[in-house]
């Protein structure tokens, strides 16, 4: 009898729910969108009612769409956005606007954690420094600038934990996600009680850890009505987006691993042992493979950066597309391929939202050098696909610097969906790239194969990757284009150092 599993994905843009049958294929997915909020420069937040909405719709969409009925459903992963600060009250409601992974606010509390737990230590620990983006900083932002809202707070989540929680009723959280809150002792996969009582933080206020095959609780009869589930379907620990990707991408074995090409970039590599880069430029954490870690870098405006072009200079190109029912961004993959290696000698840095790996400076801010009145839109599409692989190529640079492997690249998310940035990838990493069949459905599938182990649909992790994660496309470097990116790769990685102090003093004006 064949069985089903259901794959949630809470992402920045929208969350995306999909129902799998045991042979990893996508049955019925739907998607619902929600906004962004910037009461600032820098700042980002949503409100995880939305999330939820989100949710609700999806399920009952996939649901009604497939005609399988709920009770077939044999578990429930969830994956989503990491670092996110959600407060509830002691009844379980939101206190405020989640502060989510892009926001940039808490420079002050990130120096403030450094220096109470020390930049070694925290390192040691935690396996990353503090850095704006992440919980911790968030956590104390609000306790000094909204006291009165940080002493209502009983429970912190993060993001997916609160779909958990409106799922289940349970507050739980696991290993992958937490480990991106500067607060989890990542060797060791537990809180660290001794970085909370440096910062004076509650223990009490986070959730129980488990490990990402765990199963967490079970989706009570008041979730069951709202979305059409069956009362009682377990759902699992999941998994932050990117552990769940790795999943969905048969990133479980050391040497493999996946770029990302969403509303962020990352490149994702398993590792069997704990690597830590003492410099704190990309990010170790617990993988969602029990007794296995992950180095990944982040970059924060990746598949954002070619959104923000759209949206800014590209309305022809947009009006256009809806009038010949296409995605706007094969229009604007047409223009980029007029546009030759180097863009005509147009550089573009994606970093307009900050950034974090490699530069750790939330201060930096994009930048187009070169631009001169010869170029087309073309160009800047190019450029900006260009600057995005290029800030890849320099995190890449640094896992094997930490001797992590990444002898086998997939590639997942929305920029997976373009054949030419696919082939830009594997030309400036001179390393072939795939994508799965299922890689759209990456963190999904993750977290649905998750499911699956956990109630007994797999016998293991690997075993269910082996027979699920299937290439479906592979692209071999060229070598004349590797050669022609090497000098305006060599170029870009001299921009930053060169505008450093030009963003300090922008941003001080």
């Amino acid at each position: 009898m064949k069985q089903y599993l259901l794959g949630i994905d809470l992402g920045t843009s929208g969350t995306k729910t999909v129902l799998f049958d045991d042979a990893g294929k996508a049955i019925a997915a739907h998607t619902a969108e929600y906004p962004l909020y910037q009461p600032k420069n820098g700042w980002a937040e949503q409100d995880p009612n939305d999330w939820w909405q989100a949710a609700v719709k999806t399920i009952q969409s996939v649901l009604q769409s497939s005609q399988i009925p709920a009770a077939a459903i044999t578990g429930i992963g969830i994956s989503g956005q990491m670092h996110g600060l959600v407060m509830l009250d002691e009844n379980g409601q939101c206190l405020r606007n989640s502060i989510i992974w892009c926001d940039g606010r808490t420079a002050d509390e990130c120096r403030e954690i450094t220096e109470k737990v020390g930049a070694e230590k925290l390192i040691a620990i935690t396996a990353n420094p503090a850095l704006t983006g992440f919980t911790a900083g968030k956590i104390l932002w609000v306790r000094r600038h909204q006291p009165d809202i940080y002493q209502r707070c009983r429970h912190i989540l993060l993001p997916k934990d609160y779909l958990r929680y409106k799922l289940t009723g349970v507050f739980a959280t696991e290993v992958s996600d937490a480990s991106g809150m500067n607060l989890l002792d990542v060797p060791n996969r537990c809180w660290s009680k001794e970085i909370m009582d440096i910062l004076e933080l509650d223990e009490s206020m986070f959730a129980p850890v488990y490990e990402s095959v765990d199963i967490t609780g079970t989706v009570h009869a008041q979730a069951a009505e709202l979305t059409g589930l069956t009362a009682g379907t377990p759902v699992v620990g999941g998994a932050g987006d990117n552990a769940a990707a790795a999943i969905g991408t048969g990133v479980v074995k050391a040497g493999r691993a996946f770029t990302t090409i969403g509303t962020s970039g990352v490149v994702f590599a398993h590792s069997d042992q704990v690597a830590i880069d003492p410099k704190g430029r990309v990010h170790s954490f617990c993988s969602a493979v029990p007794g296995k870690w992950t180095v990944m870098s982040c970059t924060l405006a990746a598949g954002l950066s070619l959104k923000w072009l759209r949206d800014t200079c590209c309305q022809q190109e947009c009006a256009q597309a809806k009038s010949q029912e296409l995605d706007p961004y094969i229009l604007m993959n047409q223009l980029a391929q007029t546009s030759p290696i180097g863009a005509n000698r147009l550089l573009f840095l994606p970093y307009l939202m900050g950034e974090r790996s490699p530069i750790l400076d939330p201060d930096a801010r994009g930048a187009f050098i070169g631009l001169s009145a010869i170029h087309s839109k073309g160009d800047l599409i190019r450029a900006v696909m260009e600057g995005v692989a290029f800030s890849q190529k320099q995190c890449i640079e640094i896992l094997t610097e930490m001797g992590v492997p990444t002898d086998s690249m997939m590639m997942c998310g929305g920029g997976a969906r373009s054949e030419l940035w696919r082939q830009l990838l594997t030309d400036i990493y001179d390393c072939p790239v795939k994508t799965s069949r299922a890689s759209d459905e990456g963190p999904a599938l993750g977290v649905a194969i998750l499911a699956g182990v956990a109630t007994g649909v797999f016998s293991s992790l690997e075993e269910a990757c082996e027979k699920i994660v299937i290439a479906d496309t592979e692209h071999l470097p060229d070598a004349g284009a590797t050669a022609a990116y090497k000098p305006y790769y060599h170029l870009y990685t001299k921009l930053y150092p060169a505008l450093k102090d030009s963003y300090q003093e922008l941003a001080g004006m």
